[in-house]
């Protein structure tokens, strides 16, 4: 449970880094510039009060699966693994998004801080299922 609650706290951090320095304000242009060539590319724009509301309410939901978390089961070890992968992909996007814009782009001071948490997730994920084929309990 500490390593799935350590990874929603660096979500939080991370949406508080998006919305302090303008995530939106790269992130629509570049969906719409991207729709011209693909007219059905999947990725909506947001206005900032459904964004950052949608995304707190993300947070506070997967802050309180803690105690489900805490009781284990498969379903819970494949919730672990979904969402330590998403998160990994979305720290590593913000960085190497920034090497390919050429500029330290929102959401990417926090980055490293969601890729390190992503693989504490995974880790404890992978060690309790570990334990649970041999018996033992962990707590992720």
């Amino acid at each position: 449970m500490r390593a799935w609650l350590l990874l929603v706290g660096a979500l939080a951090v991370h949406v508080i880094d998006e919305a302090s320095t303008g995530f939106l304000d790269f992130y629509n242009p570049l969906v719409l510039s991207i729709r011209t060539e693909m007219p059905l590319f999947p990725m909506p724009t947001f206005t900032f009060g459904n964004w950052l509301g949608g995304l707190a309410l993300l947070v506070l939901a997967l802050a309180a699966l803690a105690p489900v978390v805490r009781q284990g089961g498969p379903a819970i070890r494949l919730a672990s693994w979904v969402l330590a992968v998403v998160m990994l992909m979305n720290g590593v996007g913000h960085l190497a998004g920034s090497v390919y814009f050429q500029r330290w782009l929102p959401g990417a001071t926090s980055a490293p801080l969601l890729i390190a948490c992503s693989v504490f997730l995974m880790r404890a994920t992978r060690e309790r299922s570990r334990g649970d084929s041999a018996g033992v309990r962990h707590v992720v």
